[in-house]
């Protein structure tokens, strides 16, 4: 005798393969719009690509579908209310613009012509982030028609942004305007990844960025270092001085109060993090690199999922060409950037870095500091009854057991955790080989179908771990 969980499974499933044809059709027909936000050339194309979406989510049942206007590309706003009234609100985000692309980049074929081989999808936004944002559609589709509802177990909301590969100018803006609309009791973030095709995994955070710019000036003009040299200071070496500061001997940030608030790794999350299957050598590979190096007292995956950071991403000043010439240049300049985890605040981030760099000039160099802007760190606890949810429902999609992971990157979701004050969920099924970004870009179908069968289980789960 069936269990009755096997048969939603099997119903699930079954709905999906009937459907699983004109789905890929669909997703093909918007694959084709070059929506590339950051070519205002094809700003028509990224409009083109918000009014399809509206279109289609409108055909896929959501009574609410809406262009949502910023300064630059237009977002895609959709809302399904459940018709039980109690229901909790889950906001899904994702984005509809995608990255340049081109064929003399290295792309076997058109970049926005999709192409399917075998069981791949190759495409410009396959799965960065089209293809994750589409399986919602099909998703909600399953769950209505194998559980017999007319409307979601939750009350249902889609933001879909324009500018994401754009930096998200205008993201936090719209958020703020919106606040009450968007009102959520969690968020899913569909922009994200698993560990490989193997190991399903859900993402619990992502980390936050700082970043700055420091113009050091010494004298008014480059100088000769024969007449001046030892007895007035020089910018380049005071930029040296800084850098070689940044660290103590144990790869910490050695910026005052740079590590107060932290959160810190749990001995549990260190132990799911150690059962990953990760192989340094080949992630050297990967990174074109030779050696780990970082914080001492943590692994390679916890320096980049789980502590914050100080990088040099530039340095300059002086003369750069050919030969010697003997100076003291008139001045030279640092761009950081400071990846900052959950508990830190960015402001006070900025507040320690300026007190410190301060401490760091001497007499006689005036310098300039310039933040630009910043993104806050994001982390929904291990225990937190959403992410089990989300967990759960990804765990029968695959059938074994889901791990965990976090992002050593940063994004907008933490926009939408700090202004809606809501946990922020990741569900992604794009593997690293996908190619974000790159040329040859695609989307394993098996599973995007993986990916929708989850969204057609979670709404359910969803709806019964918030009530609790």
């Amino acid at each position: 005798m069936s269990h009755p969980a096997d048969n939603a499974v099997s119903a699930v499933r079954q709905y999906i393969e009937q459907h699983r044809g004109t789905f890929l059709d669909e997703l093909q027909d918007w694959l084709r719009i070059p929506s590339v936000s950051a070519q205002p050339e094809h700003a028509g194309d990224v409009r083109r690509s918000a009014d399809w979406l509206a279109a289609k989510l409108k055909d896929t049942g959501f009574p609410v579908t809406e262009i949502w206007e910023t300064p630059g590309a237009p977002a895609v706003f959709a809302e399904w209310p459940s018709e039980d009234p109690d229901a909790p609100t889950v906001l899904v985000y994702g984005h509809h613009d995608v990255q340049p692309a081109a064929r003399e980049d290295g792309w076997h074929t058109e970049p926005f012509e999709p192409v399917i081989k075998g069981k791949q999808l190759f495409a410009r936004g396959a799965a960065d982030d089209k293809g994750q944002v589409f399986f919602h559609t099909l998703g909600a589709q399953a769950h209505l028609a194998t559980t017999g509802r007319t409307s979601p177990a939750v009350h249902l909301k889609l933001l879909i942004e324009g500018e994401e590969e754009s930096g998200s100018p205008h993201f936090r803006t719209l958020v703020e305007q919106h606040r009450t609309r968007l009102a959520a009791d969690a968020v899913i973030v569909s922009d994200t990844g698993m560990w490989s095709e193997t190991t399903p995994t859900v993402c619990t955070g992502m980390r936050g960025l700082v970043e700055c710019e420091l113009s050091l000036c010494g004298p008014d003009q480059d100088i000769h270092s024969g007449s001046f040299g030892g007895a007035v200071p020089n910018p380049a070496t005071v930029a040296g001085r800084i850098v070689a500061a940044l660290h103590d001997e144990q790869g910490r940030v050695a910026v005052p109060g740079f590590y107060d608030g932290i959160v810190e790794l749990t001995d549990a999350e260190r132990a799911l993090f150690a059962e990953l299957p990760f192989d340094e050598q080949e992630w050297l590979r990967t990174a074109k690199s030779y050696a780990a190096h970082g914080e001492q007292g943590y692994s390679t995956l916890e320096r980049i999922w789980a502590r914050p950071t100080a990088e040099v991403n530039g340095i300059g000043g002086g003369y750069q060409g050919t030969g010697g010439k003997t100076i003291i240049p008139s001045d030279a300049f640092l761009k950081l950037s400071f990846r900052i985890v959950a508990g830190q605040n960015p402001a006070r981030v900025e507040a320690a870095i300026t007190q410190w760099v301060e401490a760091q000039v001497p007499a006689g160099i005036r310098h300039t500091l310039t933040f630009n802007g910043a993104t806050r760190p994001c982390l929904t606890p291990l225990d937190h009854p959403a992410l089990q949810a989300v967990a759960r429902s990804m765990g029968r999609a695959f059938e074994q057991p889901v791990r965990f992971t976090r992002e050593g990157g940063s994004g907008p979701a933490a926009d939408l955790q700090d202004v809606l004050e809501s946990p922020v969920l990741f569900l992604g099924i794009s593997v690293p080989s996908d190619g974000w970004h790159a040329p040859n870009e695609k989307v394993e179908l098996d599973l995007l179908m993986k990916g929708v069968e989850t969204a057609a289980y979670l709404w359910t789960d969803l709806a019964q771990a918030l009530r609790t």
